[in-house]
């Protein structure tokens, strides 16, 4: 029997993960979103393509129906809405917080053995959302930013250097925004740490260029955000745990003592497979790179206590 991958949200970002998904015959593909019409639309585009692309992957859209998700062996799920103008975090978080929280009870239902893989923003925050619906163990319940932000950083260095980005390693840890760590230190080019190739003021511009990486694409794009390398991604991961392969990838994982972070979801190295997390790497940190963790980490803390608080303002 083939594996099973269902995207929730048929939007930019979950229609291209549906594509990378199926184009990589890494599993069927369920598509579901509550637009009428949208899902299956697109499902059968890409079915259209699939004599194109070479792949035998079915791919299915759904409106609202959450049954052709059972059994599913990974459930990406990129519902939500995007801040809008004039919308304060706290509006994002409420309407956020009640998206992903009803589409992780449906799912947790029909595909209860299921790893999920976060994509919705604010990321760190609704990783807490759908732990506490899925009832999940923390193992199947992992944020997608670390390999996002990562994955830009390696892009950025890539282009400094005129490098390929194959022979580019770099690793992102903490929340996903303005406070996340990138760490120069356990960068690479061909196993030579970039501190090594390149000056410190060059560093500091690509790290900062990091953390600001997803508002430059919106400033440009002007109406959306990044979708592709989001997208992509989310199926490296989805990859590392249907073909059990025990990557190291950094992503948003529940940490309870580890880097001396407690009961928060944060982004760190942690090694994937078939089970999800199989464990959570720790890293030796210098002061000043466990200082901006600890900060990340407090920015992470106050949004889940935004949300607790918004909880308990609408009982």
């Amino acid at each position: 029997m083939r594996k099973k991958v269902t995207v929730i949200g048929a939007g930019n970002v979950g229609a291209t993960a549906a594509m990378r998904v199926a184009e990589k015959a890494l599993a069927d593909v369920v598509l579901v979103d509550i637009l009428d019409g949208v899902p299956a639309g697109k499902a059968l585009d890409l079915m259209e393509a699939a004599p194109v692309e070479h792949h035998d992957s079915m791919v299915t859209g759904i409106t609202g129906d959450y049954r052709e998700a059972g059994n599913s062996d990974i459930v990406i799920i990129t519902a939500g809405i995007a801040r809008k103008p004039g919308m304060s975090r706290d509006d994002l978080l409420t309407t956020n917080m009640k998206i992903v929280g009803s589409v992780v009870k449906e799912i947790a239902s029909v595909a209860p053995q299921a790893v999920l893989i976060m994509v919705s923003n604010p990321l760190d925050a609704m990783c807490h959302v759908a732990y506490g619906a899925s009832g999940f163990p923390k193992t199947r319940v992992i944020g997608m930013a670390g390999v996002l932000d990562s994955a830009r950083f390696r892009a950025f260095i890539a282009m400094e250097l005129g490098v390929s980005v194959e022979n580019v390693h770099a690793f992102v840890l903490g929340g996903h925004g303005d406070t996340m760590v990138p760490l120069p230190r356990y960068s690479t080019v061909a196993g030579i740490p970039i501190t090594e190739l390149l000056p410190a003021d060059r560093i500091a511009s690509i790290v900062q260029r990091t953390r600001q990486g997803g508002a430059e694409i919106v400033g440009l794009l002007k109406t959306g955000s990044a979708f592709y390398a989001p997208a992509s991604a989310a199926v490296q991961m989805a990859e590392a745990i249907l073909k059990d392969k025990k990557m190291i990838l950094p992503c948003a994982a529940y940490l309870e003592g580890e880097y001396g972070i407690h009961d928060l979801f944060m982004g760190v190295p942690v090694k994937l497979g078939a089970q999800g997390i199989e464990d959570i790497i720790e890293i030796t940190l210098t002061p000043e790179e466990d200082t901006a963790l600890k900060e990340s980490a407090a920015a992470v803390k106050g949004l889940v206590e935004d949300m607790k608080r918004l909880e308990h303002a609408g009982d």
